[in-house]
């Protein structure tokens, strides 16, 4: 694995999630697993080996040095690599996230590079080197134009896990990082022509996934290609969509540590005294009998706010606050104007809750005590938290988009395996219609609300069943 980020060592979003969980996966099919990733400021490297490899890379002028340390961890070897360009950075892309590195494009130039010598001072001839993202987009690149009879039988997968970011810079950044250039690795033309890192991995990689099914599909379409649907049409026969897992240690409403209360599919009045707790922390009326829906995101664009906040004169979250007997709770950071609306309507209506921040304890407590959970999503490569709610018998309200298509099942099309509510049309007035059925479903057919809630708990998205999928295409390969 070649990845700019993964737990628990680095996170900045679900890319890190996927790495980390996936490559344990992995090593309980038999295979070897190593992982390669920067030595960030930040990383506490208690339990790191001493330095087992050094070499230089070359980039733009000069040389620079790397060092690789390991650690194991879950069966897997993590190989952080050391260089004052990772080491002497306090973030991992920029020091906010809304400030990037300047240098980012010979940051991660200098990870795809390191990804062959790498293998070749440990001695590791790997079958397969899977790259992850933008940010290791040359890695592909690199393996095909090697003429080195060590990597001959070595094949690439590149993992797309959103198609929005490219990684994309001027020509001329190419010159500082010290590549060699193929036509391939560009996008937009004449005075338009950048360096394209995410495209650069899609056509030089063996096989391509990303994690969805329907996500593969979408991506090779106008509206969701995002400039890059012509190349992904013509690589679809090397094109896979395989959705993400979860960890269903962290994610367990037997076990979870966030929770005073346990519950299980077949005993659930923990759920019901966590969300009498979370009420009341959030200082929302403590009425088991009306129902609570929750919102954790990201506050952007992309997850549908536009739609829910800002269309029509009275919005689409007003409206339901207004016309139902319900709860909201929303956590998350975002975009600034998102989060004044958010904070207006706040100040109007007792039966919402705002809380602009970033906790993993509020979402795990939050997740499992609510009886729906809203995701209006634009795009949806794959998306995690439908999946915490299924595994905590949180009813999903959500878009027909990406994985979120592809992990919930919509009662209105099958009644008897229905574990969510789906609408299509990315318009604040389907947010609306889907939500009010959710809720009158709430009071007037508990009955059903059960059953759902029962199998949406039964689901199996564990990483076993996703590691499958991509040993599948790894043997393809080998």
């Amino acid at each position: 694995m070649v990845t700019s980020e993964t737990v628990p060592f680095s996170k900045s979003g679900g890319l890190a999630d996927v790495v980390g969980a996936l490559s344990s996966a992995l090593f309980k099919l038999d295979n070897n697993v190593y992982v390669l990733m920067p030595c960030y400021k930040f990383i506490d490297l208690n339990g790191f080996s001493k330095v087992i490899a050094t070499f230089n890379v070359n980039i733009g002028s000069s040389e620079e040095k790397v060092e690789l340390v390991s650690k194991d961890l879950n069966g897997v070897k993590y190989l952080a690599l050391k260089n004052p360009m990772f080491t002497e950075r306090n973030g991992i892309y920029g020091d906010t996230s809304f400030t990037p590195y300047s240098d980012n494009f010979v940051r991660y130039t200098l990870l795809a590079k390191s990804a062959l010598p790498a293998c070749k001072a440990l001695n590791v001839k790997p079958d397969i080197i899977h790259c992850h993202d933008w940010t290791v987009g040359f890695t592909p690149y690199f393996l095909k134009k090697s003429d080195d009879k060590f990597f001959a039988k070595t094949k690439s997968v590149f993992t797309i896990h959103n198609l929005a970011y490219q990684g994309i810079y001027s020509k001329f950044d190419s010159l500082l990082a010290d590549v060699e250039l193929d036509d391939k690795m560009f996008s937009g033309l004449g005075t338009e022509k950048q360096v394209n890192m995410l495209k650069t991995g899609i056509e030089f990689a063996d096989y391509v996934t990303t994690v969805s099914p329907t996500y593969a599909k979408e991506i090779q379409e106008k509206e969701l290609g995002c400039n890059l649907d012509p190349i992904l049409q013509e690589r679809k026969d090397d094109l896979f969509g395989i959705i993400n897992g979860i960890d269903y240690d962290e994610w367990n409403p037997e076990t979870d540590e966030s929770f005073t209360h346990h519950y299980s599919s077949a005993d659930m009045e923990g759920k019901k005294k966590l969300k009498a707790e979370v009420q009341k922390e959030y200082g929302l009326e403590v009425n088991p009998d009306v129902p609570l829906i929750s919102m954790i995101s990201r506050l952007a664009e992309q997850k549908g706010f536009d739609e829910l906040l800002f269309e029509g004169k009275t919005s689409a979250l007003e409206t339901i606050l207004k016309e139902n007997k319900v709860q909201v709770i929303i956590i998350g950071t975002g975009d600034q104007r998102i989060v004044d609306k958010l904070e207006e309507l706040d100040e109007k209506y007792s039966n919402l809750s705002v809380n602009i921040l970033f906790s993993n304890k509020a979402a795990h407590r939050v997740e499992g005590a609510s009886d729906f959970f809203l995701m209006p999503s634009r795009y949806e490569p794959c998306g995690l938290n439908q999946l915490y709610s299924l595994r905590y018998g949180t009813l999903p309200i959500a878009r027909k988009t990406g994985g979120l298509a592809d992990s919930i099942i919509d009662i209105d099309e099958d009644e008897e395996n229905g574990t969510g509510f789906l609408f299509s049309e990315m318009k604040s007035r389907a947010i609306i219609e889907e939500a009010s059925k959710a809720i009158n479903m709430y009071y007037h057919n508990s009955e059903t609300i059960s059953e759902m809630k029962y199998r949406s708990m039964c689901t199996d998205f564990t990483w076993d069943k996703s590691a499958e999928e991509y040993m599948i295409i790894y043997r393809r390969g080998i």
